[in-house]
């Protein structure tokens, strides 16, 4: 790939990628293997409150060990861009932190110079705050939509605030991939519920969901339900989750059923068995729609834009849980799939939508498709051994009445036992960690050409962008980044914002904003971190116990 002549590029070209949560880092390093695809990838995290933790980074699974990353403020990142001269930057961030850094690389290269190729887009289904976030994220040099739909809505809205529109360029997600779905006797009858952090956000409507979940599991004992969560209580995605289904699961009368589980995991591992998939209107849906997996977008709860299963109208795969205890399957509309960029790797089946197939045979009990022995719920106070893929793990940790954790190769489980056992003081779930068994991970922060796709394969939906992005590279210079939104355009807004991320309004970082590294004693460092963590958790309590609490109380 050519590139600019700004950095030495021998070793292939350099790319940053700038995340601020599990989600988004998957999102951008996956962004970066397809736009790029003889580079060498340097990572930094966002330091703020839904920074991922190592656990969360490792499940994103996108080969690059955790450790290597560096978190890092808006002006420090600003610092090593300065120092390491990458050729390509992918921000995978909120829009009001891509606003704050584009200010922030106008800032450092206020005319024309060799600077980065700027790129930034969307980690999924964009149903909410359109213009709003399009405006921040305007003045990349590359703003990626993920279907022609997106493209088209992009565009719009720059070109009716009168704002360059020319950075908009369709691709599609970069994590749909994995095995084409065919049902066949071998595969297990298995069901996934992807829940979401944040849709629903009441009590009520999410331990609906659940309740109907584990009703599916006891109306169809031959069938293997799992409710796939996207944290541990604890930790945090982009989205806040007041609610957890963990605890939620706890209250539910006699516990889960025992064809019905917690897990976690990578989805695409996860989806590798997965007959059904069920969700409000969780990305997942575009994964598992994409292999041609059944997908159900549920609708008990409405179809409403606070939900974001509006996105999914036309698509076919509209659902009530009523409908798929009934034994309904929907078939997605196949112009549909292609309007939004799921390019399915085989036809859908041409019977109407709404047919109602037979779901297929189970293996023997206590395995997965792969063979894989689940931890079930058990009556005892203590979980049982698992055995995942031949690797057996010792199980550690709190056992009993709390929640039971093992991770089978790339999917932990959780399952609650309804023994005497008793959980924490603080009510958390008692978590036990099985081996994960072999992983494959790389030592350095380098993605060869060999990771990424064919750029000649017909179709390939990120032709266009990547060669935009040699294309700019190649050049001695490129003008500064012009973001629509300025002080003389937003003067009561893009303040606000940019302090932030501790810049002022001209994009220059703030007096006594954390910059160069946190410098001092190896101790003072260690010490900092530590305070940074504690911090976070006292925000993620407050949030998840704190939080409902008083809300309750206000509704007495």
């Amino acid at each position: 790939m050519p590139v600019s002549n700004h950095a030495d590029n021998r070793r292939g070209p350099k790319v940053a990628v700038l995340a601020d949560s599990d989600t988004r880092w998957k999102w951008g390093a996956l962004t970066a293997r397809r736009l790029v695809p003889d580079h060498r990838l340097t990572g930094y995290l966002l330091r703020g409150r839904a920074t991922p933790t190592a656990r969360q980074l490792g499940e994103a699974g996108v080969g690059v060990d955790a450790s290597r990353l560096s978190e890092v403020t808006c002006p420090e990142f600003l610092d090593r861009i300065v120092g390491e001269r990458p050729d390509v930057i992918v921000l995978a961030l909120v829009g009001g932190a891509v606003q704050a850094v584009l200010h922030g690389i106008r800032a450092l290269w206020p005319a024309a110079a060799a600077r980065p190729v700027v790129v930034t887009g969307y980690v999924g289904v964009v149903y909410e705050k359109l213009a709003d976030g399009l405006l921040l994220r305007h003045g990349a040099d590359l703003v990626l939509a993920n279907s022609r739909h997106d493209a088209e809505r992009f565009r719009a809205v720059y070109e009716g605030v009168g704002a360059a529109a020319g950075c908009v360029v369709e691709t599609a997600l970069p994590f749909l991939e994995g095995a084409p779905y065919r049902p066949s006797g071998s595969r297990a009858r298995r069901v996934v519920f992807a829940v979401q952090p944040s849709v629903p956000d009441s009590r009520a409507d999410r331990a609906y969901l659940l309740r109907r979940a584990a009703g599916h599991a006891r109306l169809h004992p031959d069938r293997e339900v799992l409710v796939k969560l996207r944290s541990r209580p604890g930790e945090h995605t982009t989205h806040l989750e007041e609610q957890p289904y963990q605890r939620l699961a706890e209250r539910i009368p006699g516990g889960l059923p025992v064809n019905c589980r917690l897990v976690y995991g990578n989805m695409g591992k996860v989806l590798d068995g997965t007959d059904l998939l069920v969700t409000v209107s969780s990305t997942a849906a575009l994964e598992a729609l994409h292999r041609g997996i059944p997908t159900a977008v549920l609708t008990d709860l409405g179809i409403r834009e606070a939900l974001g299963n509006h996105h999914f109208l036309g698509s076919g795969c509209l659902a009530s849980w009523d409908q798929l205890d009934a034994g309904l399957l929907p078939e997605a509309a196949t112009s549909w799939l292609t309007a939004h960029g799921v390019r399915p790797p085989t036809p859908p089946p041409t019977a109407a939508a709404q047919t109602v197939r037979a779901m297929p045979p189970q293996p023997r009990a206590g395995t997965d498709a792969r063979g894989c022995a689940g931890v079930a719920s058990a009556g005892g106070a203590d979980a049982a051994g698992a055995t995942a893929a031949g690797q057996s793990g010792a199980l550690e940790g709190d056992h009993g009445r709390g929640a039971a954790v093992a991770e089978a190769g790339d999917c932990a489980e959780v399952a609650f036992a309804s023994g005497a056992g008793g959980a924490s003081a603080s009510g958390e779930a008692g978590a036990v960690d099985a081996g994960t068994g072999p992983r494959a991970e790389v030592t350095a922060l380098e993605l060869r050409a060999a990771d990424a796709p064919d750029a000649g394969t017909a179709g390939d939906p990120y032709a266009a962008a990547r060669a935009r992005v040699a294309e700019l590279a190649a050049r001695p210079w490129l003008p500064p980044v012009e973001p629509y939104y300025t002080p003389a355009t937003a003067p009561g807004y893009l303040p606000g914002i940019l302090a932030r991320q501790h810049l002022a309004p001209d994009g220059t970082p703030l007096p006594g904003a954390p910059r160069g590294g946190e410098g001092g004693s190896r101790v003072g460092r260690w010490f900092r971190g530590r305070l940074r963590e504690a911090a976070r958790g006292a925000y993620r309590h407050g949030v998840q116990r704190v939080a409902p609490a008083i809300r309750r109380l206000g509704d007495l």
